[in-house]
């Protein structure tokens, strides 16, 4: 099982995503950006990057350039392809009934019941702040957590239902890097769902991290952008 992270708006970080799909030949792919009741258009237009962008209703979807991702479905045409996009209903009612009463039945099984540590807790909502511009309730943080407990959850379930795809090649699962973390990210959820499958997590950051919770990272020239922030004054 292999994480591959981004920083979505990077180019170059889809360029190597692409690179590891050559590479290792996937029996599948898992897409943070696809819904998952969506992911059969692939099959059926795969060799239609348009089509297949209007199907997936990718103008609407607030995710970058979709050939930035269409070439790494293009770099494994055997692959079979997953979603996991978490839809907006459902990260609403994470955020005022918990990850646990959302996922559903599975949920114990991939940590979801339990409380984090207080410290972990701590950590998270502060990077929820920071990546709202420090605009949020500070009462709304928790939920926020629990809206990324429940993507990790849900790409690692992606994760082990494409292990029951045909072929020998490993999952390669494309998602931003916070979901590709191995000490609580989808790595980490998917680890206590499998503790039998073996996992590798691999980031590309902008900036040299003063921790790296991954197996190998690398750092790469960062993209020009607006300032984010402004969306939020």
């Amino acid at each position: 099982m292999v994480f591959v992270g981004e920083v979505h708006d990077n180019p170059a970080h889809h360029e190597a995503q692409a690179a590891f799909a050559r590479a290792l030949e996937p029996r599948a792919l898992v897409f943070e950006m696809i819904r998952p009741e969506d992911a059969h258009r692939v099959a059926e237009l795969r060799g239609d990057p348009e089509a297949l962008a209007e199907a997936l209703d990718w103008a609407n979807s607030g995710w970058p350039e979709f050939h930035w991702y269409y070439q790494i479905i293009a770099a494994a045409p055997e692959a079979l392809v997953l979603g996991a996009q978490l839809p907006r209903h459902a990260s609403r009612a994470a955020v005022t009934d918990g990850a646990a009463q959302v996922f559903g039945a599975a949920a114990a099984d991939y940590g979801l019941i339990d409380a984090l540590p207080e410290d972990q807790q701590k950590v998270r909502e502060a990077r929820q702040a920071e990546a709202h511009c420090d605009m949020l309730p500070e009462d709304l943080l928790p939920g926020m957590v629990e809206v990324q407990r429940l993507r990790d959850a849900m790409l690692a379930r992606a994760a082990l239902e494409g292990l029951a795809a045909p072929g020998d090649g490993p999952v390669l699962v494309i998602t931003g890097n916070g979901h590709a973390q191995s000490d609580w990210g989808a790595p980490a959820a998917l680890s206590l769902a499998a503790p039998e499958v073996t996992v590798y997590s691999y980031a590309q950051l902008e900036t040299p991290p003063e921790a790296a919770p991954f197996d190998a990272w690398r750092v790469t020239d960062p993209v020009e952008r607006p300032d984010p922030c402004d969306a939020f004054r």
